[in-house]
């Protein structure tokens, strides 16, 4: 800031203004205002004069000084951490962010610009840039070298630095809470979230005012499979600051995973009135609408969120991804240019690869649509670590391990309860469809993929031999009736939440749980078990034209998806030999053909009497959160079945990959079931 030094009588008035500010904005602005009739437009009456507009609930009064100082004092920090504040609690959340982050810029050392900017980068959605900033907040609100040092690297993303120095830290100050709460950062963004609560349980033992920490306790507990403990504590945010967009927007995310759509619908709405310049609030509202069913209304927010931000690839997918959605000329246009632009991020121009093949494919140019999935899995593809090797290690073991005599030996154990019905398989086999068959059934509720079974895998992997190459299935192998048995009632009670009907029944369709049919028989040996298959090269090139959010590393090369697809042939062979019956499998192509027949069948194998309603699964309102959310609200087509073959031309190196797998389909070659 540049500006004439002040006389003695002006410094002493400003200090008196702001003095008085605390106790009476009133007075206050008066005295701003007769300080600004002698010297006019001086910055720092006029920040004065702002906050005492501000203070007494005068937000647009502020705005009206504060835009036009922070513009006409460019360098000044203090100008624009003000307007980034006024900004937040006016409901401009995207101005807000800009202005914060041009405060942080010029003064990298202002511990409350960083708590506003995380503040509502998390209220915007934007979790990970959130947490660095509550890392940089951390960071410079502290004076302890040591403390300072852990704050560094935590900030910058060194992580085993950053453990190892707070580590040391807590041996001498085991209970300063500032570093404890850094330290569940670190567990948390190394994935050890079970590490994170624990930490951040204890930080708000030792001081449960300690706001900060509580929202990180409630995020970790929502990334660790924790929803219902998750919102308790959010409700305690929210009792102490009911307003905070922040807490309002996680209570939102966390109301979506437990299947309460309508009242996340209701906090994204609230929001959205008093923050309408937010794309990813608009986004995510779009989400939380098309999974309720209400697909209309989900392209609506998709279009307000593109309204503010042209390049937003994600919304992009997400309006292609409604599979039923055709883009127009105008939109194809829209698109390519912004795909042309030399500033576009990695991960809008990945999705926006994506939207583009699906626009293409919509108008049948099939070579142009192949190019851009192409792109956008290579985009996608040099982001992971995925190896193929890796997969068909793991399946081998599995083979090697869980044989007849295995199962034998732990014949009776596990829990009793045949509540769950498990939908295993490929992404985009079938498996929604099949779920909203059996959804449809008075007796059967629908939930969605759930992550239970996975977070059991996780605690196992904990408990097993970390030299071990497969920790998870030796700590299992290591368990006793009982502790099956504690293993199936935690999958029960930890799925509770998802529950909304008094349904006997329910439907986990998390497609990767193939690879833990073994721990699911052990733990639930009364479940039901459906394998949902589809043509390997229709499922695979679907795969490959999808971009999912997470979990399915294998997809974004035509290689490894048919390398993986030929592993899951093999593994599910095993199982059928060692566990006779145990599972059902459903082709997708003889569900199209003779639906009721396949109904029927599967219906009978989980020992359901047959309804009618399951024929006229389209009807069922249900919510549906996976990618054929709309496609399973109309009556089956036959049109999906032989659509890959437009393709065909350029899928030579899936077709090498699966080699007899796909020549034999649905037979399984000799030597993939052994």
């Amino acid at each position: 800031m540049s500006e004439a030094a002040p006389t003695g009588t002006l410094e002493q008035a400003l200090t008196h203004a702001e003095y008085l500010l605390g106790s009476d904005p009133v007075l206050a602005g008066e005295q701003a205002t007769e300080i600004l009739k002698v010297a006019a437009d001086h910055p720092a009456a006029l920040r004065l004069l702002a906050a005492a507009k501000a203070a007494l609930g005068d937000l647009p009064g502020a705005l009206d000084i504060l835009g036009p100082l922070a513009r006409a004092q460019p360098n000044w920090a203090a100008a624009h951490l003000d307007l980034g504040l006024i900004l937040g609690r006016s409901g401009r959340g995207q101005d807000a962010i800009a202005a914060l982050h041009r405060a942080v810029a010029l003064k990298p050392d202002l511990p409350q610009a960083w708590r506003a900017l995380a503040d509502q980068l998390l209220a915007a959605g934007e979790e990970g840039a959130a947490d660095a900033a509550y890392a940089n907040h951390v960071r410079h609100s502290t004076r302890d070298p040591g403390l300072l040092a852990a704050a560094a690297a935590l900030a910058e993303n060194r992580l085993p630095e950053a453990e190892a120095l707070l580590r040391e830290h807590l041996k001498r100050t085991p209970t300063d809470v500032a570093a404890i709460r850094m330290f569940a950062e670190v567990a948390a963004r190394l994935g050890r979230y079970e590490d994170a609560c624990r930490l951040l349980a204890r930080c708000l033992e030792l001081a449960p005012s300690f706001q900060a920490a509580r929202q990180n306790y409630a995020q970790a507990l929502h990334r660790n499979n924790q929803p219902e403990q998750a919102l308790a504590e959010i409700e305690r945010l929210l009792a102490a600051e009911p307003g905070h967009p922040g807490y309002r927007n996680l209570k939102a995310v966390v109301l979506c995973r437990t299947g309460d759509y309508e009242a996340a619908l209701r906090i994204y709405a609230g929001l959205l009135e008093q923050h309408p310049r937010n794309p990813k609030v608009w986004m995510s509202y779009g989400h939380a609408l098309k999974t309720a069913g209400h697909g209309d209304r989900a392209i609506d927010a998709y279009r307000r969120s593109l309204q503010d931000e042209p390049s937003f690839g994600e919304v992009w997918w997400s309006l292609a991804n409604l599979k039923t959605f055709r883009f127009g000329a105008d939109d194809l246009a829209v698109m390519r240019r912004q795909l042309a632009r030399d500033d576009l991020g990695e991960e809008d121009r990945l999705h926006l690869e994506f939207a583009i093949g699906k626009a293409l494919e919509d108008a049948d140019e099939f070579e142009s649509s192949f190019r851009h999935y192409a792109q956008g899995n290579a985009i996608r593809r040099a982001q992971l670590r995925y190896r193929a090797d890796d997969t068909s290690l793991r399946v081998r073991h599995i083979r090697a391990m869980y044989t007849r005599d295995f199962f034998a030996a732990r014949a009776g154990a596990g829990s009793p309860a045949r509540d769950p019905i498990f939908i295993v398989g490929l992404p985009r086999a079938g498996s929604t469809l099949i779920e909203q068959i059996l959804s449809s059934h008075s007796q059967v509720e629908g939930t969605m993929e759930l992550p239970e079974i996975i977070s059991i895998t996780r605690m196992l992997r904990e408990q097993g031999d970390p030299d071990s190459t497969m920790p998870y299935h030796e700590a299992l192998a290591a368990l006793d009736a009982d502790a099956l048995r504690g293993l199936g009632e935690h999958y029960l009670a930890h799925t509770r939440i998802l529950r909304k009907s008094a349904a006997p029944l329910f439907v986990d369709k998390m497609p990767n749980n193939f690879m833990h049919v073994g721990l699911i028989h052990l733990i639930l040996p009364n479940a039901k078990i459906i394998d949902a298959r589809r043509h390997p090269l229709a499922c695979c090139f679907s795969g490959f034209k999808q971009h999912f959010a997470r979990g399915q590393s294998f997809s974004y090369s035509l290689e490894d998806l048919g390398r993986y697809y030929r592993d899951y042939v093999a593994l599910m062979a095993h199982y059928d030999a060692v566990l006779p019956g145990r599972i059902h499998r459903v082709f997708y192509e003889r569900m199209v053909e003779d639906t009721e027949a396949e109904v029927r069948s599967l219906l009978d194998y989980c020992g359901l009497p047959f309804e009618a309603t399951c024929l006229r699964f389209f009807e069922n309102a249900r919510p549906v959160r996976t990618a054929s959310s709309e496609q399973v609200r109309k009556p089956i087509y036959r049109d999906g079945v032989d659509h890959w073959r437009h393709y065909a031309p350029w899928l030579a190196p899936l077709e090498t990959a699966l080699g007899q797998v796909a020549e034999r389909y649905p037979d399984v070659p000799e030597q993939e079931a052994m």
